[in-house]
């Protein structure tokens, strides 16, 4: 490995190597609460994926699965259900669902609109190496 190739450089390069593959079916299921959203996504047994840099500290719960992740400030770690842990700023994830996931994420927001809500907690960063592909999670 190149040791000057930084986290991002290497979640970059995972990506690019998933261009041209099935695009996984993640689907997400939005809920909200006086001054709260809910995000949970389900993530099928065998898919790969890269998260967003999310920009704010928040809850997650691995409701349903096993799932194998790395990022910068977890290292690489196995988390199981029933699992609560705390998103740090600047996380970003590569992740591979062992079983069929459920992952909930849980945000402080009065907001109710979807690319408003996305635009506050998720970094807008593109991957360089892949300059068509504009990322899922910014208003279309």
């Amino acid at each position: 490995m190149n040791e000057a190739l930084t986290y991002d450089g290497e979640l970059d390069n995972l990506e690019a190597a998933m261009v041209g593959h099935p695009p996984a079916i993640c689907p997400v299921t939005h809920r909200f609460a006086p001054g709260l959203y809910i995000r949970e996504i389900f993530i099928p047994a065998g898919t790969l994926l890269t998260s967003a840099i999310h920009k704010t500290e928040h809850p997650f719960v691995l409701a349903q699965g096993r799932i194998a992740v790395i990022s910068e400030n977890e290292g690489q770690v196995i988390y199981e259900a029933p699992h609560v842990g705390i998103t740090q700023p600047g996380t970003r994830r590569a992740l591979f669902a062992q079983t069929d996931v459920v992952w909930v994420t849980i945000h402080k927001t009065d907001k109710t609109d979807i690319d408003e809500i996305c635009a506050d907690i998720l970094d807008a960063r593109a991957n360089p190496l892949i300059p068509n592909l504009k990322p899922q999670y910014l208003p279309q």
